[in-house]
């Protein structure tokens, strides 16, 4: 990868179990949790009795020289020399989505290789150093209490918070003080150590656990995290969705060692995959941007169960007031699980469907989040049900593009027609006030309201166009077709009201001269649907280039900010390739350059490449959705067959 990455994804398994590097070199900072919360993590090499620091910034051992480091959608690799050896540290988290019981899984691995540089032999022992931070939510907390464990394939050690308080870490800026944190390895010896520290200006006596054992040609390591309770889901504590295929975690640990040369295997397969496909798509540097959010997106989300059994996959809004199955956060991340898994596109509307079907939810549309993580207990935004801030077209149209895309992926619309009466209430609305939407919020929320938004209302013409889709592939052709007129009608009022003079198109009907991404059109593309013709969103592309800045183009007219993936939509409307190529670029130098060192903000100035706002959201599975089109999984094949249909 030549990009440099803004943080460094190590340890990525869900909200909570995730653990960053924020410095091109792992030995010149402590390692941090996604929200910047040091979780420190030590990693020491003793080559021929002489130890040196591989991973953390322990200020008395000196550090093992680092000569590279690179990163794959799956792994992270670094590279070290000194002392007449070659280090390499594989940090591998397995969330493959194309085998979700080992994605589900709550670990990752730390495979270290060594081998000599100069011919001679030499001993080299490898030791890690986990501090109890990664199960508290400040060092110094609670008390933690730690345990030995094992099993035939490694050797381990267990440790948490003496209280457990199941389920309380509610909020954003939040790390995990329940559940219990394994540090395993598959050769070697662990145990416990306490270590005075000053954080803060306070004296701790922190505790740490550690594992250790000789490298011959290499040696395992593995960190896991059983939450116990993956999330409080309206009211009943539920189970992360591993524990629909293991008994307890130490049978998952012992099963992930020794399928570790399998699963590298196809973790190694899986990400060359994805590179090639992304470059073949959209270019090198794309393809790099798939390779750093591909993890990110993922472990931003807690996989568990429902009390039925039923998948979830829901998502916290990080750094965004941390709700949970937030609807205009899936909404932008559903082209990398669409690619993937369009089953988790279910598993993260099932709890806004249960909660507007609750009688709790007053509205004839949308909810815009189910809580606040791990509390899926009902919006929280907005106060709840508060009318100010309500998102009406926004979720709406929203919840109907995440069906009609997810069907059209899976090839069947059977989850959908569950819930075709509350989608046909949400249609509804969006007849009425979609066309052109009154004073409210969309998802772009910290741009305040807008009356009369262009690209809103194409929400509303793909929203009703989706739901064409679905009844469609239910068989039901006549109600389909009329959907497919409401969108098609909706679509032709659109260009004359929003074209400025110039033949660029508007932020606001009522705003010539302005202007702004109209994403959302990016469906008639995916779709192949036609609803507006190739010469207008020739037009608008082209517009787009001439308002670059030196980090892209900014959203609209107002600020200097944009949005990453609402940047890699508006891209994928140009007509080649090239062009593509062109929009995007300005977005990978804003990663590669800018000095805000955390997970993939989406956010962003385009003057300085400086975060604005958030960071580590899902949201950037939204950068996909060129792949998306590129494997054109959700082209109609029998367009002849819905011409009649229209006619």
């Amino acid at each position: 990868m030549q990009l440099r990455a803004p943080a460094v994804p190590l340890i990525n398994v869900d909200p909570f179990f995730n653990v960053w590097s924020r410095t091109d070199r792992l030995t010149d900072s402590h390692t941090v949790h996604w929200t910047g919360s040091e979780q420190i993590i030590n990693g020491l090499a003793t080559i021929d009795g002489v130890t040196y620091r591989f991973m953390g910034a322990k200020e008395d051992v000196e550090p093992l020289p680092q000569t590279d480091l690179s990163i794959t959608a799956l792994s992270t690799t670094y590279t070290f020399r000194g002392a007449g050896v070659e280090l390499t540290v594989i940090f591998t988290s397995p969330r493959l989505l194309t085998d979700l019981e080992v994605c589900a899984q709550p670990l990752s691995y730390m495979e270290v290789l060594a081998r000599p540089t100069d011919r001679e032999e030499h001993s080299v022992n490898i030791r890690v150093e986990v501090s109890e931070q990664i199960c508290l939510d400040h060092i110094g907390q609670y008390k933690v209490s730690t345990k030995a464990v094992s099993g035939s394939a490694f050797s381990g050690v267990r440790m948490g918070s003496r209280k457990q308080p199941l389920l309380d870490a509610v909020g954003d800026n939040r790390r995990i003080d329940y559940g219990y944190f394994y540090l395993a390895v598959s050769d070697g010896m662990v145990g416990a150590f306490n270590r005075p520290e000053i954080r803060d200006k306070e004296n701790f006596d922190t505790t740490y656990v550690f594992a250790e054992g000789p490298v011959d040609d290499s040696l395992l390591f593995v960190f896991a995290y059983d939450n116990v309770q993956a999330l409080n889901y309206f009211g009943t504590p539920v189970k992360a969705y591993w524990t629909k295929y293991a008994r307890s975690i130490t049978t998952l640990i012992n099963k992930a060692v020794l399928s570790y040369p399998l699963v590298a295997c196809q973790c190694d397969e899986f990400s060359d995959m994805l590179f090639t496909d992304a470059t073949r798509a959209g270019g090198e540097k794309y393809a790099e941007l798939l390779e750093l959010a591909y993890r990110q997106s993922i472990a931003a989300h807690q996989l568990a169960l429902d009390p039925d059994g039923n998948l979830l996959f829901v998502s916290k809004e990080c750094f965004s007031g941390g709700f949970a199955a937030t609807v205009d956060v899936s909404y932008p991340s559903i082209p990398l699980y669409l690619l993937y898994c369009p089953e988790l596109v279910h598993g993260m509307m099932r709890p806004i469907y249960k909660y507007a079907t609750s009688g709790v939810w007053p509205f004839d549309f949308a909810p815009h989040d189910a809580g606040v993580f791990p509390a899926v207990t009902g919006q929280r935004y907005s106060e709840g049900i508060k009318p100010e801030n309500q998102m009406p077209v926004e979720e709406c149209g929203n919840m109907l593009i995440m069906e009609g895309t997810s069907a059209l992926a899976l090839g069947n619309a059977d989850f959908a027609m569950e819930h075709i009466d509350l989608l046909r209430t949400w249609a509804t609305y969006l007849e009425k006030h979609g066309d052109d939407p009154a004073n409210q919020l969309c998802t772009d929320d910290f741009a305040g309201h807008l009356a009369h938004n262009c690209n809103l209302s194409l929400k509303a013409v793909f929203g009703l166009y989706s739901l064409g889709l679905v009844l469609q592939l239910a068989g039901q052709t006549k109600e389909a077709a009329s959907y497919f007129e409401k969108a098609r009608r909706m679509a032709r009022n659109w260009p004359d009201r929003a074209r400025n003079e110039d033949g660029s198109y508007r932020l606001a009907y009522d705003r010539p001269g302005t202007f702004s991404m109209k994403y959302n059109m990016v469906w008639d593309r995916l779709f192949e649907s036609g609803l507006f013709e190739e010469k207008l969103i020739r037009a608008e592309t082209q517009s787009n280039i001439r308002r670059f800045n030196p980090y892209g183009m900014p959203l609209d007219n107002r600020k200097n900010y944009t949005k990453s993936d609402w940047l890699v939509w508006t891209a994928t409307l140009c007509p080649d390739r090239a062009d593509f190529e062109a929009f995007i670029a300005p977005l990978w130098e804003a990663y590669n350059r800018s000095d805000s060192r955390v997970p993939l903000t989406d956010w962003y100035d385009t003057i300085t490449a400086r975060q604005i706002g958030f960071q580590n959201r899902t949201v950037q599975g939204g950068l996909f959705i060129k792949l998306l089109q590129y494997k054109k999984l959700l082209a109609l094949e029998n367009h002849e067959e819905l011409g009649d249909m229209e006619a």
